[in-house]
């Protein structure tokens, strides 16, 4: 449930953030007629959401076992692309975010009646189509073929709807947020989750005999970390471990995490770098 809540959390706020800044913007620049297309953008996008999420969660019942094993572990991959990829785009962008919006509004309005809908659609949509695939991936690893999943999307409607209050205490002034350390930290965290995706999504396919070595075991705990036990449940429910784990599962969480940490690492710093500089080259101008 922790996993999830954070993940509602993370990606709710990313969503909630946008419709803040573009309502925010259009009431500060006197256009609040035009709230109304922003409105429908959004709730299109969420049914959109919704609907992609139903999708995923019952259309592949009706296929055979290999088949929806085939199907979960393919999304799985390509929810982690996905979410690697957010992970890095939020890194770079979260500073300039606002004025890229403000720009796009403005751009919007000039285009016509239907443009600003289409950019709330966009905007609101891509976090929205990301979150779905993800949250469906985290739940499927984290009750892997057993228990029920309401406890996974109960933590992740949880974790929306504290990312929705945020966001409206921030619009109303009454909560100033570090954005740049939130998404810094939660995406070291979601580094870790989506590479327990990847194993997931790897066993899944190895369940198909798509992939080998399904009894190849690197390690099994199972006498340790019993999966019913608390730790157990723990583990499975924030990082997707398996007390049993194939080689070829480490083997990807291996070459995943390594390279992706260290990468996101890198560009926090080097972001840090640039902000510093920045404010230097500020500093030495007002003083002139």
């Amino acid at each position: 449930m922790l996993a999830n809540y954070l993940i509602g959390l993370r990606e709710g706020l990313e969503a909630s953030l946008v419709v803040v800044i573009l309502v925010a913007y259009l009431v500060k620049s006197g256009r609040k007629e035009l709230l109304p297309r922003i409105w429908l953008g959004v709730a299109a996008a969420v049914a959109v959401s919704l609907g992609f999420g139903a999708l995923l969660t019952w259309g592949p019942n009706g296929l055979t076992f290999k088949a929806q094993e085939a199907l979960g572990g393919s999304l799985s991959i390509v929810a982690v692309a996905f979410v690697t990829w957010m992970i890095f785009w939020m890194a770079r962008t979260a500073r300039t975010l606002s004025s890229e919006l403000k720009g796009a509004v403005d751009k919007a309005i000039e285009g016509g009646r239907w443009s600003l809908v289409l950019v709330a659609i966009l905007a609101v949509g891509r976090e929205g189509l990301e979150t779905a695939l993800f949250l469906w991936a985290a739940t499927s690893a984290a009750t892997r073929g057993e228990g029920s999943r309401t406890d996974p999307l109960i933590g992740a409607a949880l974790g929306l709807a504290t990312a929705v209050v945020l966001a409206w205490l921030v619009y109303k002034g009454a909560l100033k947020l570090n954005l740049s350390k939130f998404f810094t930290w939660t995406g070291y965290f979601l580094v870790l989750v989506a590479a327990g995706v990847l194993s997931y999504g790897v066993h899944d396919l190895q369940e198909a005999s798509i992939l080998p070595g399904l009894y190849d075991l690197a390690f099994d705990v199972s006498a340790t970390i019993k999966p019913d036990s608390v730790i157990g449940t723990v583990l499975k429910g924030t990082l997707n471990f398996s007390p049993a784990t194939t080689k070829l599962e480490l083997g990807a969480w291996l070459l995943y995490v390594i390279p992706v940490m260290a990468l996101l690492i890198w560009q926090v710093r080097s972001n840090n770098k640039s902000m510093k500089s920045a404010s230097s080259a500020a500093k030495k101008e007002v003083a002139a």
